[in-house]
């Protein structure tokens, strides 16, 4: 209860501020009756919610644009139910950030099929988020109010065990899940990026500890970004006390982004044998 409502102080931190620094907020007029304004009000949290509350959610696929408290600015995002998800039968919830480092595409979320789902098929049925990073990079502050929101919203009005929460990506998508495992680890129980090149070292040189256990997953003959420097970067982040499995797969380069699907799975039992247990 006390990482639901920590993490619901931090959205509405963050939606505020939004909506602050926005230069164009969606103001609406009130009058009196000579037609005068007499209040502008902007669009707010509660208006985000009850927007998020009144989606008619199916169990399957459904694909989403939610209106954020900034006038025109989308957060466009998939999010897969589980057939048997009820109140008296909660899901575990998992992040998948899709890769391509400030993708443009309006379709990045929709690539579940590739990976995340038949990954984890018959060994977690869970809810999955996978948003859309609006051609920026994942740890960029608007994905940073999108994530949280996306999680203040969906632990707050489905019935996801806020126990079982993971968060996983794949390229700049993993490098995200990096940074959320570093930044936001109340939020998440573990992470597992794969094909990634994040250094946890701080700008003042120091490495610390990741409070939450992580599987990272790396192809042997990605040249885009090197295994050795990967490798040094897990060995760094372990030296400091993180709890972190690296798995090297071999063949694979970085393109060779469904045929991660193995390993991810194999990532799906860790959590459910070594995480959630």
């Amino acid at each position: 209860m006390y990482k639901l409502l920590k993490i619901s102080m931090l959205f509405l931190i963050f939606i505020l501020n939004e909506s602050c620094n926005s230069p164009n907020p969606n103001f609406i007029d009130v009058q009196n009756d000579d037609g005068d304004v007499i209040v502008d009000l902007p669009r707010t949290a509660d208006d985000v919610r009850n927007d998020f509350q009144n989606f008619d959610f199916q169990p399957g696929i459904n694909d989403v644009s939610l209106e954020s408290t900034t006038e025109g600015l989308f957060w466009n995002f998939r999010i897969i139910i589980p057939e048997e998800a009820g109140p008296l039968n909660k899901k575990p919830l998992i992040f998948s950030l899709h890769g391509g480092a400030q993708n443009v595409s309006p379709n990045a979320h929709k690539s579940t099929d590739c990976l995340i789902t038949p990954a984890l098929d018959g060994i977690i049925d869970a809810f999955i988020i996978s948003p859309n990073s609006n051609a920026k990079l994942w740890y960029d502050p608007s994905n940073q109010i999108q994530i949280l929101a996306l999680f203040d919203l969906a632990t707050s009005y489905l019935p996801i065990d806020i126990d079982k929460t993971a968060i996983t990506g794949y390229s700049d998508g993993g490098n995200g899940s990096w940074f959320y495992a570093q930044y936001f680890s109340s939020m998440f129980s573990a992470a597992i990026p794969m094909a990634t090149s994040y250094n946890t070292k701080k700008s003042n040189g120091s490495i610390e500890k990741i409070e939450i256990p992580l599987y990272v997953i790396h192809g042997a003959d990605d040249l885009l970004f090197p295994v050795a420097t990967t490798q040094g970067y897990v060995e760094e982040s372990i030296a400091a006390g993180s709890d972190i499995q690296f798995f090297i797969a071999p063949g694979l380069d970085h393109y060779a982004v469904c045929d991660y699907t193995p390993y991810l799975r194999d990532a799906a039992q860790w959590l459910v044998s070594n995480i959630w247990n």
